[in-house]
């Protein structure tokens, strides 16, 4: 979530990106998962907010804060594209978004998902 939270600073100021370098940052061991979540979130970014738009009521993606979008970005893309069990993906979401966000986005994260593994 971080580092996709910092790809977005950054990408928003017009620095110089590199996401390796990102990663680096944040997490100092080569990780495969980690760079498995960054990649993919990035490569189907646009696939994964028109899916959370389809299931935000009344808002979308790009109105919620860096953070909150990064979380829900990132459990969408689990859902979809990996085998982790579905109560872990809104789990680990709804913890950090009760961390790193605020009440609104928590619920808004939330319920997006629910919606999500319903249908």
């Amino acid at each position: 979530m971080i580092i996709l939270y910092q790809y977005h600073l950054m990408k928003g100021s017009h620095l110089d990106l590199n996401i390796d370098d990102i990663i680096k940052e944040v997490v100092p061991i080569d990780n495969e998962f980690v760079k498995d979540i960054v990649y993919g979130v990035l490569t189907h970014e646009e696939e994964l907010d028109q899916l959370a738009n389809q299931y935000i009521k009344d808002w979308t993606i790009d109105r919620l804060d860096k953070t909150g979008a990064a979380i829900l970005r990132i459990a969408l893309f689990e859902l979809k594209y990996t085998d982790t069990p579905e109560i872990v993906v809104i789990n680990e979401a709804v913890e950090l978004s009760k961390k790193y966000s605020d009440d609104s986005v928590r619920k808004i994260i939330n319920a997006v998902l629910d919606k999500m593994i319903r249908e």
